[in-house]
């Protein structure tokens, strides 16, 4: 089978990557959790996160009928390395509520008209209006992480932008916008082990691009970059949730529990919706655990 990118992760696996990650992966049985520092050495049970999963799921269809009937405006950012399941959290959201009021925003490269543009002015475009709810699969933070890494801003521009963005999210929530910040991080390990899947399987190979490859050796630029941008831009009005997404089913059924918790929808049930697992889901403090 013919592999993306002339085979360049399976390349990175073989001859480059830190001798405990590929051992970390060649020991590893399907359910194991790959880091040592996370709070389970397993995958949550299928029977258990199913039940669990349709519970929640239950209780965000309620949400999204209040939010409807109330103009409420909910924007949930989703950010985190390559791979650590941004993607497949924000389709457990989506995957029972009415589409027309439950929409993905993933922009591309922005173009020479957006270049010369204000830097938050094409995510603006895509804010809810009355009675939506928006999942950002990456965003704004782009510039606080990806474009420091790979020189796609100057050092000025991020400065610029870690000066403005605190105000930026402050005005939306003074205009009554609910905003969840999601940072989903993943183990070195794990996110290399999920890369080989990609790589291997001819429906998913879609998900990777030159940046992932090239983001494999730049680990440890990328985990400065990530550093920064919690400590400059957790603030009282827009903090940032952190989650160690190494166990997915866990992850998904976290944020979940986190949205819904924070909101007082009506006939929610707060029994439903358990207990936060804190050393998987908490602030900053816990991203680099």
């Amino acid at each position: 089978m013919e592999l993306p990118f002339d085979g360049a992760i399976t390349d990175y696996f073989e001859n480059h990557a830190p001798k405990h990650v590929r051992q970390a992966i060649k020991r590893a049985d399907k359910d194991d959790v790959l880091d040592p520092g996370y709070p389970h050495s397993e995958r949550m049970p299928r029977k258990a996160y199913d039940k669990e999963l349709r519970t929640l799921q239950t209780e965000l269809a309620k949400l999204q009928a209040w939010t409807r009937a109330n103009g409420t405006r909910i924007v949930c950012v989703f950010e985190g390395r390559d791979a650590a399941g941004k993607g497949g959290t924000i389709k457990r959201f989506r995957e029972h509520l009415n589409p027309r009021g439950a929409r993905v925003v993933a922009l591309g490269t922005p173009g020479e008209r957006e270049k010369s543009q204000w830097y938050f002015q094409r995510y603006v475009y895509h804010l809810p209006a009355a009675g939506e709810i928006v999942f950002y699969d990456r965003s704004w933070y782009n510039r606080g992480v990806v474009e420091k890494v790979f020189d796609f801003c100057t050092e000025a521009e991020r400065t610029h932008f870690f000066h403005q963005v605190g105000d930026f999210e402050k005005m939306l929530v003074d205009e009554g916008v609910h905003l969840f910040k999601f940072w989903l991080n993943v183990g070195r390990a794990e996110q290399l082990r999920r890369f080989l899947k990609r790589e291997r399987d001819p429906l998913k190979q879609w998900k990777l691009s030159r940046i992932d490859v090239e983001g494999l050796s730049r680990w440890d630029d990328y985990t400065a970059a990530i550093g920064e941008t919690l400590t400059l831009s957790h603030t009282v009005d827009a903090p940032w949730t952190v989650i160690r997404s190494d166990d997915k089913r866990r992850a998904r059924l976290e944020a979940l529990r986190h949205v819904l918790s924070n909101i007082d929808y009506a006939r929610k049930k707060p029994k439903a919706l358990g207990r936060a697992d804190t050393a998987v889901c908490a602030g900053p403090e816990i991203w680099d655990a």
